[in-house]
């Protein structure tokens, strides 16, 4: 079963069990498929909305901060509750250890040797863990590896 009729069946779900915030939480992120799939003219693979998914989680968890210094208890809740509903729908997230591997792959593969390469690193390690992996926890890795060179 596809991204979009899991969707589908967890937005029938939520509704039917009255659930408001995992049926908006779904029905927001079924309406940012729709709408990169109207902007782009095309139909996104799987690989694709879990990108979206994956935005959609960053969103919520850099924004919680500011809501902690206003000191809104209500509204974190809520964020961590639809960061765990998204959660599901993304792809087993690597460990720290798989991306160490893909990282050491990649600095062979493109003959990093300083961290002036960093560039050149994360293009190749992003199509492998694009949406499976934090970004800015690979980012912070790469560069530790070629600091340590």
């Amino acid at each position: 079963m596809g991204l979009k009729q899991r969707l589908q069946k967890a937005l029938k779900e939520s509704m039917q069990a009255k659930d408001t915030i995992k049926k908006d939480t779904i029905t927001m992120l079924r309406a940012s498929i729709l709408q990169v799939e109207k902007d782009d003219r095309k139909e996104l693979t799987e690989e694709e909305m879990s990108v979206i998914v994956a935005k959609e989680v960053k969103k919520r968890k850099e924004a919680i901060p500011s809501y902690e210094q206003a000191n809104r208890q209500d509204i974190i809740d809520n964020l961590k509750r639809e960061i765990q509903i998204l959660e599901v729908y993304l792809p087993q997230q690597l460990t720290e250890e798989e991306i160490k591997i893909i990282i050491d792959e990649a600095i062979k593969a493109v003959g990093a040797n300083s961290p002036r390469d960093m560039g050149k690193v994360m293009q190749e390690i992003k199509p492998k863990t694009q949406g499976k992996a934090d970004g800015r926890m690979v980012s912070e890795i790469v560069k530790t590896e070629l600091n340590n060179i």
